[in-house]
């Protein structure tokens, strides 16, 4: 790999300019990109060419850069949460239809929760999530009921770790935490109302793979109000049956030669 005279390799560089992209960001100047990378404009402006004529990345009318299509393409087709989202999106459009809110899967992200897949509505009631966002686990019910099925040691750092509060509701202490995740497993949901904003409460419970492990948190957020804990039923119904579906995966389609059963 080519290196610069400061011994950081041009792929490096490269990855620093994608990453300059946060979740809110659809267009950026190149000034803009170079501060956030930490790189000279210079050297930033001719990687974002390069990464242009790859299709990494892609110039506007007026100059500003954006994520490129052959970057999404690649992405969407190398995603380890490929399978999760195809099993998971039907589940959630009939889920999303019942509950007229926002629908979320989201998976662990390091100390985060990363949503890879949001279906919302109009009028729906407040929510800061959105597809390739992250929030803390310990303010989102996703993040909690992750954190609540996640080895010892990350449950333990977390819960030494401080806690930013977003409502007077959040959990901020490591009693509180502690607390909280053991009364997920006991219960085997999320229940968090207003925690990260007032008026919202969201409800998360857990998908699993064939083996029985927690793979992701299936959650909505609803108005927080008395008819709240009524969503869990459903939600608790509908992340079954995504782990049914993870655990059979969709059959081959058949040969043309064969004998359809919608002809009989």
């Amino acid at each position: 790999m080519p290196r610069t005279q400061g011994g950081e390799s041009v792929l490096s560089r490269a990855v620093r300019i994608v990453e300059a992209f946060g979740p809110g960001d659809t267009a950026l100047s190149i000034t803009e990109i170079a501060r956030r990378s930490g790189l000279h404009i210079a050297t930033a402006s001719r990687l974002v060419e390069e990464l242009c004529g790859f299709g990494w990345l892609q110039r506007d009318e007026d100059r500003k850069v954006r994520i490129g299509v052959r970057m999404w393409e690649v992405a969407s087709r190398a995603s380890p949460t490929l399978s999760l989202r195809e099993a998971a999106m039907p589940v959630m459009e009939d889920l999303h239809a019942i509950v007229g809110q926002h629908t979320q899967l989201g998976v662990m992200e390091g100390d985060e929760v990363l949503f890879v897949e949001r279906l919302t509505a109009p009028g729906a009631v407040i929510n800061f999530t959105r597809i390739a966002g992250r929030q803390p686990l310990h303010a989102s019910s996703s993040g909690l009921l992750l954190l609540a099925y996640a080895p010892p040691a990350l449950q333990e750092r977390m819960i030494a770790s401080p806690l930013e509060a977003y409502t007077e509701k959040t959990i901020v202490s490591s009693s509180q935490l502690r607390s909280a995740l053991a009364e997920v497993r006991r219960q085997g949901y999320a229940f968090l109302a207003g925690h990260i904003h007032s008026a919202a409460t969201g409800i998360a419970v857990p998908v699993r793979d064939p083996a029985g492990k927690v793979i992701a948190a299936l959650a909505v957020i609803v108005p927080n109000d008395g008819a709240a804990r009524s969503r869990i039923p459903v939600l608790q119904g509908a992340s079954a049956a995504v782990s049914r579906a993870m655990a059979y995966p969709a059959p081959p389609p058949s040969r043309p030669t064969e004998p359809s059963i919608l002809n009989h």
